[in-house]
């Protein structure tokens, strides 16, 4: 017996004093992230079922087709997705006087509103899904109520049966049979433009700073839209100097830059060279199942999940400090991914707002920002039980 409880103290005091060397990680961190998330490429159809599952927790940029009405842990979140727009971009329809223009304008756009079942009918640049639509909205109701008038109201038509050509799947079902060209030249084209892309190609990041600051703003999204159809010389020089001094001027009053704003849009519509119809929605599913779900999650009104605060704010219901986040993506990486030519494709953004550390995040439902690393101390101060409120005196 002594010799056995002597041979069992060697071992046990044999093993405390073995140098012990680190050698992995640990599982899971005291943060509110989780430490892996795991992007993947998934067919629609197949994201359908792994969302049930669970095997999937969210998926991200496309909307899916479900052949049953979902269970309810599975849900949508909508955001902007593209513009239906009609563009008068034929060689015979350039050389048309405005009135022309925009009479056919209003005759196309009238016929496109009675098939207003697969998209929103919102003949303005400037949609619900903006800060500052309400700004705009006595200009929507009134262009509104121009498109919708009776057919025997209507004034405007073409020298020659006019000839339409759509581009997008959505469009391509929305041209009347009367109006495809059949080979023959066009004159107008119906066509979606996607609100992403369109936002992608004029973001800059550098140095934490996250641009223009303008970029989540109705007006700005409409110079986007419209400022490269415009070919009346005078307007495109008012279009532009308009757009520089809402960029980078300054303003009196919050009323004069609001008119400023809705001049901007004003001047883009004036020649009819293309013309806003509607818009269309993404609806985009999520698991909210216990416990393989998710949940407390934020998305943008306009790039929906494919934004920065989606991935700082979204949390795993199963494990709410740390664990496996799984994201489907429906298109596999197609850009150069380096400094220069940047992240711009789906994937490549939404690998950059998880790793990226800009200074604002656009807020997800306004067109102000929002702080991440930085605070506004100034803003901060004042007074505090007769004391002067000092940075950091009450933060962490």
């Amino acid at each position: 017996m002594h010799k056995a409880l002597a041979s069992l103290l060697c071992i046990v005091s044999w093993v405390m004093l073995t140098p012990v060397e680190a050698g992995h990680e640990l599982p899971y961190y005291p943060s509110f992230y989780p430490h892996e998330i795991h992007i993947e490429v998934v067919p629609p159809e197949v994201a359908t079922s792994r969302l049930q599952q669970g095997t999937l927790q969210a998926y991200i940029g496309t909307t899916l087709r479900f052949s049953a009405p979902p269970p309810s842990h599975v849900s949508a979140v909508s955001s902007l997705d593209a513009y239906l727009v009609v563009t008068f971009d034929g060689v015979a329809a350039q050389q048309w006087q405005q009135e022309q223009r925009c009479a056919v304008a209003q005759d196309m756009v009238s016929v496109l509103a009675e098939s207003a079942t697969t998209y929103v009918f919102h003949p303005y640049p400037i949609t619900p899904y903006h800060g500052d639509y309400l700004y705009h909205f006595d200009r929507v109701e009134a262009l509104k109520a121009h498109y919708l008038q009776r057919p025997a109201d209507r004034h405007g038509s073409s020298p020659h049966p006019l000839m339409v050509r759509g581009h997008g799947a959505l469009a391509a079902q929305l041209v009347h049979p009367q109006w495809q060209h059949k080979e023959q030249p066009w004159d107008a084209t119906v066509e979606e433009i996607d609100v992403e892309s369109l936002l992608s190609s004029h973001t800059s990041s550098l140095n934490g700073w996250l641009g223009p600051a303008w970029l989540k703003a109705g007006w700005f999204h409409a110079y986007l839209l419209l400022a490269e159809t415009v070919r009346d010389p005078q307007v495109k020089a008012a279009v532009e100097a308009t757009y520089e001094r809402l960029g980078h001027g300054s303003y009196d009053t919050l009323e004069a830059k609001l008119n400023a704003e809705r001049d901007l849009v004003a001047l883009l519509q004036q020649g009819c060279e293309r013309v806003v119809v509607g818009y269309t929605l993404r609806q985009e599913y999520v698991n909210t199942e216990f416990s393989a779900g998710i949940e407390n999650l934020t998305y943008d009104s306009h790039t929906g999940l494919n934004s920065s605060l989606f991935v700082r704010t979204v949390k795993l219901k199963d494990l709410p400090w740390n664990g496996w986040l799984k994201l489907g993506v429906n298109t596999p990486p197609a850009a150069a991914w380096n400094p220069i030519a940047g992240l711009t494709d789906a994937t490549g953004r939404l690998l950059w707002h998880i790793v990226g550390d800009v200074a604002f995040f656009p807020a997800p439902y306004s067109r102000d920002w929002v702080v991440n690393r930085i605070a506004d101390y100034q803003a901060l101060r004042g007074s505090a039980g007769g004391k002067e409120w000092a940075p950091g005196s009450e933060q962490r």
